[in-house]
């Protein structure tokens, strides 16, 4: 399923004033529920509602890129068929089916705060005949309604930057994991300081941007030494923090500008952002952004 949902012409309407006044001046903020709501199935990829920004080391489109992602997190989990995985910010269910069809995993449950993505992807699980392998629920990654030591696996595909807060998410994670389980996110963090005055300024406001536009909590601007630190101080053992921006950002930006499909799936005020981001090099424009694959276990 790709494309957009139908709306009737005053939601039409409804839809436009709400990008214009959330994008374009600062009297509209947004909860991360209200902008999912708000993006609807406009989704970056064309063959499923992938949401990802993609992981291009070997892609060469965007729903390549996406499964990739996906399968990039997975793997570094252990994904498998002795597994039971929490997937927290599950988006519209892809993901959850790639993983069950691909890995086999025994259960997977979805946590997710957006009701419109968690109805169209229970229908979607139904109809793949998955119900009795994946669980969807509408809740928080910050209070998840999951019994202590219940899990194997808790993952996240860019998500976990929204949560109020990322380190209450950690707790929680810690807490439903079993003894030697595994937690993976592929996440957005704030990129080191420029040394440079004038970069580092852009940085900062690129940045308080992304916190005000994208329902990011300021606790959670994160470099990689405070996101590790903050999973240690959890009680997580291991835990590595790696850069893969290189893998994620210039390839995302080189197909925008070479695909014309993809930002046509976006509503035409969504657009012009990205439209203008392409008269800059990958570098300038995503210089206050960090892209992370994080990892840690629960000791045993």
């Amino acid at each position: 399923m790709s494309g957009t949902t139908a709306v009737a012409p005053r939601g039409k309407l409804r839809e436009a004033l709400d990008y214009l006044l959330w994008f374009y001046t600062p009297f509209k903020r947004m909860s991360a529920s209200d902008i999912y709501e708000l993006v609807s199935t406009n989704a970056y990829s064309g063959q499923g509602l992938y949401l990802n920004l993609g992981y291009w080391k070997t892609a060469r489109t965007i729903d390549e890129a996406c499964v990739a992602m996906a399968m990039l997190v997975a793997e570094t989990a252990g994904i498998g068929p002795d597994t039971d995985v929490v997937d927290v910010g599950f988006g519209f269910g892809d993901q959850d089916m790639l993983w069950v069809e691909r890995l086999n995993a025994r259960h997977i449950t979805g946590l997710n705060i957006t009701p419109s993505q968690v109805k169209l992807a229970r229908e979607r699980v139904a109809t793949r005949g998955l119900s009795d392998r994946i669980t969807l629920l509408e809740a928080s990654a910050t209070r998840m309604p999951l019994p202590d030591a219940s899990c194997d696996r808790v993952v996240g595909v860019e998500c976990a930057f929204h949560f109020d807060t990322r380190e209450d998410f950690f707790r929680e994670a810690f807490r439903v994991l079993r003894p030697g389980g595994r937690l993976v996110l592929a996440d957005v963090i704030r990129a080191h300081p420029d040394p440079r005055p004038f970069r580092r300024r852009v940085q900062d406001f690129n940045w308080r941007f992304f916190e005000q536009k994208y329902a990011v909590p300021s606790a959670n601007a994160d470099t990689r030494e405070s996101y590790a630190a903050k999973l240690t101080a959890t009680g997580f053992a291991g835990a590595r923090v790696d850069s893969i921006r290189h893998e994620v950002y210039p390839g995302l930006h080189h197909h925008m500008a070479t695909d014309p499909a993809m930002l046509k799936r976006f509503h035409p005020l969504a657009r012009l952002p990205y439209k203008l981001t392409l008269r800059f090099d990958a570098d300038a424009v995503y210089s206050a952004y960090d892209y992370v694959l994080a990892v840690a276990e629960k000791p045993r």
